[in-house]
């Protein structure tokens, strides 16, 4: 299988570079994911393709603003980090810009001062862990001097942080949002609960491997990024419910989807009460055991996304859906329009 069969040209300008005013108006296209047929929608009208009974799995990560600049203590040189995954004890993993500048036991100095991060370990592709040297709540302290890690594809800046959560965030932890969820407000989970879905919520802190292209030829020579989730044991019951009564077990996004499949695919179509780090990856031939449907955005090319969606829908369903939406003018990406992919059917 070949990682060039999962590329497409995306006009630049289709890139969106920002949120939408009102979350739910993005555009929805609708696909079922047997027929390949198409519909479009605005995102505020997914209530007319859900139904009492149904299980909709949201994650609840929050990102943290875990963009942080600062300076060499010995030379001043300018050091930026990108948080990715807290290793414990202070220390994390970091994508380091530039990390050609660092040595082990260099001296980082961030906010006069405030913290520090003292250089432990340099690895490939920027990668460098780091131990915080701080006093107080490093949370807080990040939170004062930290910027939202928006992708490098939005080139505009981001004047209101809370666009780059999803309402329901809870759990600190992510380096990028689970991006599915920024089309709900507040106001339509209320109505989706109105009418007898139930909501429910797992959590995995996504890292920016997620965004990254796969850059080896074949599709199962990939290296999958790892990063950590909780399911928690009432979460786990209640899925087990939904599939024994054949209820459709809807996930928001591919990070909800990682989570319902790794611990459906350890416990054998089952859920349990689960927490971890998951490396799993989903491409075209994997067989489904934990969702029926699935929201999410539209995905960058040749990326794991793009492989997983692929696998739910077929790559010639989802490929013909990309180009329909170009055609359409949808907006892509993070801050861009999304799919429901179901089995219009069940």
């Amino acid at each position: 299988m070949s990682t060039e069969d999962f590329n497409y040209n995306l006009p630049e300008h289709l890139i969106a570079q920002f949120p939408l005013d009102d979350r739910s108006s993005s555009k929805l296209m609708v696909m079922d994911r047997t027929t390949g047929g198409i519909s479009h929608h605005h995102f505020k009208d997914i209530i007319k393709f859900l139904k009492k009974g149904d299980v909709l799995v949201l994650n609840d990560t929050k990102v943290i603003p875990a963009r942080i600049i600062g300076e060499k203590e010995e030379t001043k040189a300018m050091i930026e980090l990108l948080l990715l995954k807290d290793l414990g004890n202070d220390v994390w993993e970091c994508l380091s810009r530039p990390q050609k500048r660092l040595k082990i036991g260099t001296i980082i100095n961030f906010g006069n001062n405030s913290l520090k991060a003292k250089v432990l370990e340099k690895k490939e592709e920027g990668i460098t862990n780091v131990k915080f040297i701080y006093d107080g709540i490093f949370l807080e302290i990040l939170s004062k001097l930290g910027e939202m890690p928006l992708p490098p594809y939005i080139h505009k800046k981001l004047e209101n942080k809370d666009r780059y959560q999803t309402v329901y965030a809870k759990n600190l932890g992510s380096s990028a949002a689970p991006t599915a969820g920024l089309h709900f407000t507040k106001e339509l989970l209320e109505k989706i609960e109105t009418m007898g879905v139930e909501v429910l919520y797992v959590t995995l802190h996504v890292g920016l491997g997620t965004f990254r292209p796969v850059e080896v030829d074949n599709v199962k020579k990939h290296t999958m990024h790892s990063e950590y989730f909780i399911m928690n044991e009432d979460v786990a019951n209640k899925l087990n419910e939904a599939k024994k009564e054949n209820r459709r077990i809807i996930a928001v996004g591919t990070t909800s989807t990682r989570v319902l499949e790794t611990v459906a695919s350890k416990y054998n179509g089952c859920f349990k009460k689960c927490s971890g780090n998951t490396d799993i990856f989903i491409y075209p031939g994997y067989e489904f055991k934990g969702i029926d449907s699935l929201i999410t955005n539209f995905h960058l090319p040749k990326s794991t996304l793009l492989m997983l969606v692929s696998a739910l829908a077929g790559k010639t369903n989802i490929l013909n859906a990309y180009n329909e939406a170009i055609k359409n003018d949808y907006r892509f990406f993070s801050f861009g329009d999304a799919m429901f992919i179901t089995n219009l059917e069940k």
